[in-house]
């Protein structure tokens, strides 16, 4: 719709800014990237059938986590039907822009993920190819879910845009991050029923505020089965972990913790930064009712008389050399 309204309304467009398309859906024999009829039909029937939870989501958001897969299911179930998706689907299927690309006359940038899953990279490079004086920008990652790695792709569009890259926020400072995960929140909601479940988590949030205070530190936010909190001292962060596992247990809940110290990006109340995932990944690896470090946090707190049992070496998602990873013993 972007390409066909700049082609037909260039005077009514600044620019033109593409990420993540296609020229066409359906392959062609001078355009070899696109689905087969039985793939296309196989993907719609995947979709139609699986709607209710992961969907589509492991081809747009293949990095996705626990909180984002159960996100991703609330926003299927909320925007569309099971066979309200299949007809976008198929009517996707029949977009072909090939012939109206050399007509754009606006500036136009085009951005496409290096492993996009959904679209090919080729795919973003051909329509770059066809449109006259277009700039084009490939991007590392696979996911083609925008809201992974934002900026990313809004930096590249102020760029263009405005013609000044995006100043660095500088609103960085060293914390330890504490990532709490409700054992089973799934089973557990199931079985005590959506308002009893709701009730629960309310507890469980305010029974993790009044540790977090004690503790010193600064509850970020849930997610939807667990917490963020962090703190400005990882043997603070084990303890309050400690406790709110004990805590828990009094609730009915069994939780798992990942503490990591690293660099975090501070933005409002909440904080972003790779230390904030490997925390969240330690988490899902943990055994219940542990309290799982990095080795950065076990180094950093020696002397504390916090101990610890070696838990391994364990390749975390999203990362490529195997972590060390240890249970404080508390």
């Amino acid at each position: 719709m972007a390409i066909l309204f700049a082609a037909t309304f260039p005077e009514r467009v600044e620019a033109l800014v593409i990420y993540g398309s296609y020229a066409r859906r359906m392959a062609a024999q001078d355009y070899p990237w696109g689905y087969t009829s039985e793939e296309r039909t196989r993907y719609a029937d995947q979709v139609e059938s699986e709607w209710g939870w992961e969907n589509d989501m492991y081809l747009m958001c293949p990095s996705a986590d626990a909180a984002m897969a159960e996100w991703w299911g609330a926003r299927a179930r909320a925007s569309a039907s099971p066979g309200s998706a299949r007809a976008l689907i198929e009517m996707n299927s029949l977009v072909d822009v090939r012939e109206i690309l050399p007509t754009i006359q606006v500036p136009t940038l085009v951005m496409h993920r290096s492993g996009d899953k959904d679209s090919r990279v080729e795919e973003g490079r051909f329509i770059a190819d066809h449109i006259a004086g277009s700039t084009f920008v490939e991007l590392e990652g696979e996911d083609h879910f925008v809201a992974i790695n934002p900026d990313q792709i809004v930096d590249q569009v102020e760029l263009f845009v405005t013609g000044e890259r995006a100043t660095q926020s500088t609103n960085r400072k060293l914390g330890t991050i504490l990532f709490i995960d409700i054992v089973d929140s799934t089973g557990r909601a199931i079985a005590a029923g959506d308002e009893q479940w709701a009730s629960i988590l309310g507890t469980f949030e305010e029974t993790v505020r009044k540790v977090l205070d004690r503790h010193r530190g600064r509850f970020v936010n849930t997610t939807g089965d667990g917490a963020i909190a962090v703190f400005d001292g990882p043997a603070r962060a084990i303890r309050c972990g400690c406790d709110i596992r004990d805590a828990s247990h009094e609730l009915g809940l069994a939780v798992r913790c990942g503490v990591h110290t690293a660099e975090v990006e501070e933005r409002g109340s909440d904080i972003a930064g790779i230390g904030v995932h490997v925390a969240a990944r330690i988490a899902q690896v943990a055994s219940e009712d542990e309290v799982w470090t990095s080795q950065t946090v076990k180094d950093l707190v020696s002397g504390s008389g916090i101990r610890f049992l070696d838990r391994g070496d364990h390749v975390l998602k999203g990362l490529s050399a195997p972590m060390a990873l240890s249970s404080a013993v508390g």
